[in-house]
């Protein structure tokens, strides 16, 4: 038993090394070097923008290359080990390297991602469709399956806008996620979501309702892409402040037009105009460059108006009556309990997508 196990650890010291060769991560780690000695320096604080936004870069890094040198040297530490133990603790070396194994299953997803933005932030954007109060009780659901999916997953969250309905539910809302790959592993979720059931609005009969997913990069540096003010149209209106719709209300509020492209983004949760103009850029920023990769451009100057597939493509279907599933529309993938899956438990339609967008 064991050279059977001192086997399995040599495979996965393999396979570990094999990964980190896919990842790059030596080129990381020389990146994380360089970003810390330039850190360390007093004077990059005298620009604090700048200074945070290399802290970040730093931490996004980190997050991406640690996993894997832990995981490195506890399967040597353990290989070490294993060489100087009796046969009484096999059985327990057999769970230890189990349990080793499952984490280098977990970690092996980053493979899957190698887009430009999937190893950043996301941005959630969730609006109601078709079906009224259903439709935004839906959305209300989603919104709370992605929030207990982010919080199991270890990802902070913010909501940045949100605005309820008139009876239930939300019409919008607009959520940050943050950690590393958090956007790689959202992206799947893009696209128009459909629950069928009985209504609790309407006499108890059977309805179907939507809702719309959008999965954003989010792009804190103004330059990654690159948009002509001459292009933007921007509005200023009248918001509720915090207190509530009639209370403190300012001119705050900041709705942007990207005229070649349509794209309309409004944000009034922040306190300022300029706030919200920050933000609203930013969520600007994510449909654009999502806009870009979804229509296989280099330049925004090449998009094409009116080509989004944001109301197209339906992706998911929530069953709840008259049975119960959730299923897939692309991958097929399925699960039996939409108690647990509007619980935040999605992880298999996650991995599920990847694995088909890798093969």
């Amino acid at each position: 038993m064991k050279n059977d196990l001192a086997k399995r650890l040599d495979y996965l010291r393999d396979e570990i090394k094999a990964a980190q060769s896919k990842l790059d991560l030596p080129t990381k780690r020389k990146e994380i070097a360089s970003l810390e000695k330039e850190l360390a320096k007093p004077e990059i604080w005298h620009d604090p923008g700048h200074a945070q936004a290399t802290a970040k870069k730093l931490s996004e890094l980190k997050n991406q290359v640690d996993p894997w040198l832990v995981l490195e040297a506890q399967v040597e530490d353990l290989r070490e080990l294993l060489e100087i133990s009796g046969d009484e603790l096999m059985d327990e070396f057999d769970g230890q390297i189990a349990a080793l194994e499952s984490d280098f299953a977990a970690l092996k997803q980053q493979l899957s991602f190698s887009g430009q933005y999937d190893a950043g932030d996301a941005i959630l954007r969730l609006s109601a469709g078709a079906g009224g109060d259903d439709a935004q009780d839906f959305t209300e659901m989603l919104e709370r399956m992605y929030l207990r999916w982010a919080e199991k997953s270890g990802y902070k969250t913010q909501i940045i806008e949100r605005s309820p309905g008139e009876t239930a539910g939300v019409k919008t809302s607009v959520i940050e996620i943050s950690g590393a790959f958090a956007y790689g592993k959202l992206a799947g979720e893009n696209g128009v979501h459909r629950l069928v059931r009985l209504s609790p609005f309407n006499a108890e009969s059977r309805e179907t309702s939507f809702a719309l997913v959008e999965i954003l990069p989010k792009i804190d540096a103004p330059d990654a892409v690159k948009i002509d003010e001459k292009d933007l149209k921007i509005d200023v209106y009248r918001s509720g402040g915090h207190g509530g719709q009639s209370v403190n209300t300012t001119d705050s509020a900041v709705r942007i037009t990207h005229l070649p492209t349509g794209i309309v983004v409004a944000i009034q949760n922040e306190r300022s105009q300029i706030q919200n103009r920050e933000k609203a850029m930013e969520i600007l920023r994510g449909k654009l460059a999502a806009l870009q990769m979804e229509q296989h451009v280099e330049n925004l100057s090449d998009l094409r108006a009116g080509e989004s597939a944001s109301w197209g493509a339906q992706i998911r279907n929530y069953v709840l009556h008259p049975y119960k599933l959730v299923k897939d529309t692309r991958t097929k993938y399925e699960e039996k309990d939409p108690d647990a899956v509007l619980n935040g438990k999605i992880d298999g339609f996650i991995a599920a997508w990847l694995e088909d967008r890798t093969i």
